[in-house]
């Protein structure tokens, strides 16, 4: 069996999850693994057989998507290119995770593509999201088209629905408390982050930032650049994760039972919808609305985080599962 496995270079996240499935996936036949976008500070130890531009989202440093540098970014000439290019026919099976080249290749050729993402939940109208006019709607929906959707959430909200992914390198860490805090906003300046949070003393900050290529300290704040890690170790002995609304990120943090709080970035529909549904749950959400952020920290910082999840190791089963209804019969 020949599988494809596409996965989005955008954040972390994606390749973080892909880093759990590849082995899976490897064990049913021969894989080839495809990536498009640029913003990723994790890698694959996998060789890569397609690596596309696709399109990125690039962060900024204010708290949201940049807009400017992501139109630049895109190039729909090489996106079409690339769509022509790529040998679709010859896959048994062909496994995508938000990546719009592939998925759009298999749409315009009528071939079958399933989805293993986060963004597959909300396929299902039982997901939670604010009642927004919000053009991201749009962009969830249409940005990566399959014909078939596994998704994952920090809940069961339907059927196709399953608790998140959770790496076996978090699951094999040891949680405790050395009473320090996590921080991870990658859309945010580390300067900005410094200022903010240097006004919350009596507690040591431990600040991970896409915009700085080496370590230094201000006071009680620690920045560091992005590193695998240190971010582990870093998240394994914290009392709590400040991060923004993405859904890896989160999750880890929750298996681990640290405290959470998030910053959804601003424009980016997807992370408002996770802060939403955190948000169900009782845990604290700094909206781009909110312009005092000390005070919702300093309350974050106080007060215990009494609810817990249970995210059980089912990944291996979730994939045995879909290659046996999805992938094509030879």
């Amino acid at each position: 069996m020949k599988i494809l496995y596409a996965i989005q270079g955008t954040g972390n996240g994606h390749v973080s999850r892909a880093r759990e499935i590849i082995p899976l996936l490897q064990k049913y036949g021969e894989l080839d693994i495809l990536i498009s976008g640029t913003q990723a500070d994790v890698k694959l130890s996998q060789p890569i057989k397609y690596q596309l531009h696709g399109f990125s989202f690039i962060f900024g440093k204010k708290g949201g998507v940049d807009h400017f540098k992501t139109w630049l970014s895109m190039n729909l000439f090489r996106f079409r290119k690339d769509m022509k290019q790529l040998p679709l026919k010859e896959y048994d099976l062909i496994v995508n995770d938000f990546e719009p080249v592939s998925a759009w290749a298999c749409k315009l050729q009528g071939i079958p593509c399933v989805s293993l993402s986060h963004q597959a939940a909300f396929k299902s109208k039982k997901v939670p999201r604010p009642k927004t006019i919000d053009w991201g709607k749009v962009i969830l929906s249409h940005y990566a088209p399959t014909t078939h959707h596994i998704g994952f959430h920090f809940d069961r909200y339907d059927s196709f629905i399953h608790t998140p992914v959770i790496r076996t390198e978090i699951r094999q860490l040891e949680s405790k408390n050395l009473g320090h805090y996590t921080v991870y906003l990658p859309a945010i300046d580390d300067k900005r982050l410094v200022k903010i949070l240097s006004q919350v003393p009596n507690v040591e900050w431990q600040v991970f930032s896409k915009h700085n290529k080496e370590s230094y300290r201000e006071g009680n704040v620690l920045v560091e650049p992005v590193n695998n890690e240190k971010f582990n170790l870093s998240l394994s002995t914290c009392e709590g994760l400040f991060t923004g609304g993405g859904f890896e990120g989160p999750a880890e943090a929750l298996y681990l039972g640290k405290k959470l709080l998030v910053a959804p970035m601003r424009f980016q529909f997807e992370q408002q919808c996770n802060a939403y549904a955190l948000k169900q749950f009782g845990l604290p959400v700094i909206w781009g609305s909110n312009k005092k952020w000390i005070p919702i920290i300093k309350d974050w910082v106080e007060k215990p985080q009494t609810h817990t999840f249970d995210f059980p190791d089912e990944t291996a089963q979730i994939i045995d599962d879909m290659v046996k209804k999805y992938a094509r019969k030879s």
